[in-house]
């Protein structure tokens, strides 16, 4: 293995039409720690928390590469690993507070690390880990669903990569009703695709959800908050739940309070930031894969590009935030 590996990154802080707001590199391949996995990335997913950092965060004197879900092969471990061996095939979201995945060999924890499902391409997988972990976190841990939970759960932006997860994990897991928002016919076919019993149209809200779940609904997920919260007041059934997946200035909560509407954060990245030793991610992604294999969960990736460049990560965030995209962009394969 060389000392330096082919990598995309950034800076300087640019819109994406910019030539250089994402660029080609060599930088040193890096060493496992302790509980690392070093892994030949084959495929990468761009998701909405790229383009954020990419706009938002000064890279500082260096280069920052981006990137947080990947697919690939292990080809080194750290000596406390006890997970994984070399030429185990995983999948992965890996930690925003690390460097990202755009390169050809990536180092990550074995807590937040999944065997990748035997029946997927590598690329098929790269499109699952960060949408999963979201998903899974906001419907299993914050709303504390189970097998046997009934009710009906409200799925905003359900063709994204979060929304198409959580409608596969909750009809696969749940006993839930599941009411999902799309207002593009082909983004409707999409969530009813995925398994949504109703598919309403967002732009009118309150009277799309009241005409499928008059009574309102129990739990909620909301990837776009910002001017909604008088909204979700009236369509969530009271000691209701939300997860809100996005950060919106100014939010203002006190129109949930007469229905003591609980409120959720969720962040995928906490895990890895704050409980570096917690499996619960590693577990998930297992359990995901094991349900992928049995047939019980599908991949979302809809649009795949190649190979693994600058040019081509431009293209997959110009489709992420054109916010048209229905499921997952993924880049694949190295030709360098």
């Amino acid at each position: 293995m060389n000392d330096l590996m082919p990598a995309v990154g950034y800076r300087r802080k640019l819109p994406i039409s910019d030539p250089e707001s994402l660029v080609d590199a060599e930088i040193p391949v890096p060493v496992p720690g302790p509980h690392d996995l070093l892994v030949r990335v084959e495929a990468v997913s761009v998701n909405p928390v790229d383009t954020k950092v990419r706009v938002n965060v000064d890279p500082g004197d260096g280069l920052k590469v981006l990137g947080y879900d990947a697919a690939g092969v292990v080809v080194a471990v750290g000596a406390e690993v006890t997970r994984f061996a070399i030429g185990d095939e995983v999948y992965y979201a890996g930690s925003i507070g690390r460097p990202g995945t755009n390169a050809r060999f990536h180092a990550v924890d074995e807590h937040v690390v999944g065997h990748k499902p035997e029946s997927l391409t590598f690329a098929e997988a790269a499109a699952l880990p960060l949408t999963t972990i979201t998903a899974w976190e906001a419907l299993f841990d914050s709303f504390a669903l189970t097998r046997e939970s009934s009710g009906t759960l409200l799925v905003l932006g359900a063709a994204g990569g979060v929304g198409s997860m959580a409608i596969q994990l909750a009809r696969t897991r749940t006993d839930l009703t599941v009411v999902a928002t799309a207002s593009r016919p082909e983004s409707r076919r999409w969530a009813e695709e995925l398994g949504a019993h109703h598919v309403v149209d967002h732009r009118d809200l309150v009277a799309s959800v009241r005409a499928v779940a008059p009574a309102g609904v129990d739990y909620l997920i909301s990837p776009y908050t910002a001017g909604n919260i008088e909204r979700y007041a009236e369509i969530v059934r009271p000691r209701g739940h939300i997860v809100a997946l996005d950060e919106p200035e100014g939010l203002e909560l006190l129109p949930l309070k007469a229905k003591s509407i609980s409120w959720h954060w969720e962040f995928m990245f906490t895990r890895p930031l704050f409980l570096p030793a917690d499996p619960t991610q590693h577990e998930l992604l297992e359990q995901t894969a094991r349900m992928v294999d049995e047939g019980r969960i599908r991949t979302t990736l809809t649009t795949r590009l190649g190979p693994i460049d600058a040019a081509n990560l431009r293209r997959a965030h110009e489709l992420v935030e054109s916010s048209a995209n229905i499921g997952k962009v993924v880049v694949a394969g190295f030709d360098r």
